[in-house]
């Protein structure tokens, strides 16, 4: 299934709310409203539908609602007095999940400016405006919001509500500038999960006057838009050996792989071919074939960081892709224990790969099945299934006990981070453990270290996966 595409169908519609003075403000590219109509060109929109001045707050917050219900896709908001980065945009824009979501920034410097907003596990828990408080801020919204194709009635409910509200006088003194603003608080509060997508180094904000306008658009030289898109393709939260010892080098082959019209899937294809044939040359027995299957199952993992790379940097993500790059990393890793086996000869040898397949299985099972379990209780609204806080933030990281506070506080020292990481042996340790061993030693030593380390990371998992279901 071709994944370097985004179907029609799954495009987005775009309302651009130009019902402020300040979209009439100018710039190189004529007035701010031609500005971003001209970024909208080059991003996956199916239309665009401009709200004009008409009628105060209520009638700007009516048309949003008549458009969304009418709507067939995920629909994004943008006030034409916004200045960002064409790659801001396509974070909500572009990202295939289509789902609801808003540009937030964590910079403290953008904090007055724009409404406060609380993040908690990557998704908005509370939304502020001028009639709105947020005691416990963490971040600013930057005014782009987007509501998925499910959440579209809930958008349309709340944007007549808010109107009903506005006419009557009832939200105080507010004006048609706040109505993204309100439409977020309104969203949030009836309980439609937000995804908060971040800004990072990208610069998007909202203007009122020309010398703002001027040094908002001077700010966007500041930032090399494909080096970020660039960077942020890496990914961020990786294990100690992907990060250090392939992502370092292999973020360099994204461009090329885009050059070749690579996708993803084929990426996974490739990697697992290189490991079906380390795995050949690890059945050789040979101390050359034991090296070159070291080398081959490296480059297999390095493809195997590209693959997911690549669909970040294209942001072309597909259920295809992720059940193939999961199944894949089973299948190579498995192949290449039978490899081991093969070569090292004798029936004893068998007992340990088949125990090493057994403890990867009982592994990904504690993982798959804990995560299942926050999914439900967190559809639910168990308490316990909410996404964690940042643990810097959570008094509970103080006073958690055993495994779990130690898992805590690790996480407030570097160097301590890495080590938890590199604890719970995840993939890239494994390929790297399998590699040494084998190249080094042979098929013995790396089913010894991978049962020691591997039976040492589930105690560890399962202890933590207790604890915190305990709390």
């Amino acid at each position: 299934m071709p994944d370097s595409l985004i179907s029609e169908s799954t495009t987005t519609s775009v309302v651009l709310l130009a019902t402020t003075p300040a979209c009439r403000l100018s710039c190189a590219d004529g007035t701010l409203l031609d500005r971003i109509g001209d970024q909208l060109t080059v991003l996956p929109v199916r239309d665009v539908q401009v709200v004009t001045p008409g009628g105060g707050l209520g009638a700007d917050l009516r048309g949003v609602a008549k458009i969304a219900r009418t709507a067939t896709g995920a629909v994004a908001v943008l006030p034409a007095d916004l200045v960002a980065h064409t790659e801001a945009l396509a974070l909500l824009l572009e990202h295939p999940a289509r789902d609801t979501a808003a540009l937030i920034s964590y910079d403290p410097a953008a904090a007055p400016m724009r409404p406060p907003v609380s993040v908690e596990g990557g998704r908005i828990a509370a939304a502020g405006s001028s009639f709105h408080l947020v005691p416990e801020a963490n971040a600013t919204f930057r005014g782009v919001l987007q509501a998925g194709e499910a959440d579209l009635a809930s958008l349309a409910d709340i944007a007549e509500e808010l109107a009903e509200l506005a006419d009557t006088g009832k939200l105080g003194p507010v004006t048609a500038v706040e109505a993204i603003d309100l439409l977020l608080v309104g969203l949030v509060r009836s309980g439609v999960p937000v995804r908060a997508a971040g800004l990072g180094p990208l610069h998007a904000d909202r203007v009122t006057g020309q010398n703002a306008a001027d040094i908002a658009v001077t700010r966007l030289a500041d930032v090399d838009e494909a080096k970020v898109r660039l960077d942020t393709s890496v990914k961020e939260d990786d294990g100690f050996f992907a990060t250090f010892f392939v992502s370092s080098w292999s973020r360099h082959l994204v461009k090329p792989a885009v050059r070749l019209k690579l996708t993803p899937n084929t990426v996974t294809g490739v990697s697992a071919a290189l490991a079906l044939l380390a795995a050949v040359w690890f059945s050789a027995g040979t101390p050359a074939g034991r090296l070159a299957g070291a080398l081959l199952l490296y480059l297999s993992f390095a493809l195997d960081c590209l693959d997911g790379q690549l669909a970040r940097y294209t942001r072309t993500f597909s259920p295809l892709g992720a059940w193939a790059d999961g199944m894949s990393d089973r299948l190579k890793e498995y192949a290449v224990y039978v490899g081991l086996a093969f070569g090292f000869g004798g029936n004893d040898i068998w007992y340990l790969a088949v125990a090493a397949m057994i403890l990867q299985v009982v592994r990904h099972a504690i993982d798959y099945t804990y995560a299942g379990a926050v999914t439900d209780a967190n559809r639910i609204g168990a308490m316990w299934g909410r996404p964690a806080r940042s643990l810097l933030e959570s008094e509970d990281a103080r006073r958690a006990p055993g495994v779990l506070g130690l898992a805590q506080l690790m996480e407030r020292d570097t160097i301590a981070r890495w080590i938890k990481k590199i604890i719970v042996l995840p993939i890239g340790e494994r390929m790297a453990l399998i590699a040494v061993t084998a190249a080094g030693w042979n098929a013995r030593v790396t089913f010894l270290a991978l049962l020691c380390w591997g039976g040492v990371a589930a105690l560890y998992q399962l202890a933590g996966r207790i604890a915190r279901s305990a709390r």
